[in-house]
């Protein structure tokens, strides 16, 4: 032995090149394989993780320190947000959303299921919201398969009809039918793309929020999975299915499913049969009427008054898509963005500067 490894030396010393070539290929094949093996891994999740950009630092994009101590614990629902249609350039309110639901819920995941993702290519497109959002460690964007979402549900021989794609609502519709699949599959808490969370909503369990007189809104969904009342509102859709109808599959579903769960006529804040409704300031504490008001000036006293018993805002985007807001200002919205998603209020802020540069 101590012969060969004489030999060995001498020819590892007469050829220097050679043998740190060869120590560099070992290197490089050991770590392809490491990597290898590990995008393979995590691709046999369900829902496979798309890899997110680092196009800036999250120094940068995250100026305040980050609640998450280690990552999130099983045992906590997942947070799930939807985007149905085929976007891939989320809005700053889409950043907001996820952003304010990472940081309220550190010990959860925060699932973003989008549509337009391709299943085959684990890369995310380039936006500045997908590098941000990568700063969170409890946040996963995930392809959104409709047809592995509904297998198994009354809901699966529904979406393969080819007219529904014709269909006016056919997107809110298919955002209605993912939440309540979701919801009675794998539980945990749905919220719409246009909420700002103010607080951790997990000891909101089998709740939904009243929206305003007599009606529910999905906009906010929080279930423990194949809870009956879920059940009941996936077998509505079907059997009372109209697609033409605005509202038919959401709120007014909820509301319909909720009274025959209930018996009653008349929704008001209540608990029945384990199923909570939450008084509208709980997460509609501006009425859909009032949308304007997201936009008006509150001084600091009246901002806490106003949030003082809620838990997230619901920013009713089909209505208030088309506003300005002014960065920085003292509208109540802006306080929401500056607050509760502090890294996407420093993007608005940087681009607002910028833009105000170029019109000099």
């Amino acid at each position: 032995m101590p012969s060969f490894l004489l030999k060995l030396t001498r020819v590892v010393l007469s050829h220097k090149l050679w043998a740190v070539f060869f120590l560099i290929f070992v290197f490089i094949s050991f770590t392809y394989h490491k990597l290898y093996w590990g995008i393979w891994e995590d691709s046999e999740n369900r829902f496979p993780t798309h890899g997110l950009s680092a196009e800036s630092s999250c120094a940068h994009y995250v100026p305040s320190p980050l609640s998450t101590v280690g990552g999130p614990s099983p045992s906590a629902g997942n947070v799930f947000f939807v985007e149905t249609s085929q976007q891939t350039a989320p809005s700053y309110l889409f950043s907001c959303s996820v952003e304010s639901a990472a940081r309220t819920h550190p010990a959860s995941r925060v699932v973003v299921l989008m549509r337009g993702l391709d299943k085959k290519n684990t890369s995310l497109p380039k936006h500045w919201a997908f590098s941000l959002l990568s700063c969170f460690p409890n946040v996963e964007i995930r392809p959104l398969d409709l047809t592995e979402l509904f297998s198994g549900t009354p809901l699966a021989q529904w979406y393969l009809q080819p007219q529904r794609h014709l269909e006016p609502h056919f997107f809110p519709v298919l955002s209605d039918a993912c939440r309540i699949v979701l919801m009675w599959k794998f539980g945990g808490i749905y919220l719409d793309t246009d909420f700002i969370v103010l607080k951790n909503l997990q000891n909101l369990t089998n709740a939904l929020g009243i929206q305003d007189h007599d009606v529910l809104n999905g906009a906010f969904l929080s279930f423990k999975p194949k809870h009956k009342f879920m059940e009941l509102c996936i077998q509505d859709f079907v059997e009372d299915y109209n697609g033409w109808i605005w509202g038919h599959q959401g709120p007014e579903l909820l509301s319909r499913v909720f009274k025959k769960w209930c018996s009653i006529r008349t929704i008001r804040s209540m608990s029945c049969q384990g199923v909570n409704a939450l008084p509208p300031e709980a997460v509609y504490p501006v009425p859909w009427q009032d949308w304007k008001k997201l936009f008006e000036a509150v001084n600091a006293s009246e901002f806490h008054k106003l949030l003082k018993n809620t838990y997230a805002v619901h920013i009713w985007n089909k209505l208030s898509h088309g506003t300005k807001l002014e960065i920085p200002s003292q509208a109540l919205l802006a306080q929401l963005y500056s607050q509760f998603c502090p890294a996407t209020y420093a993007k608005m802020k940087q681009d607002s500067e910028q833009l105000s540069r170029r019109a000099v």
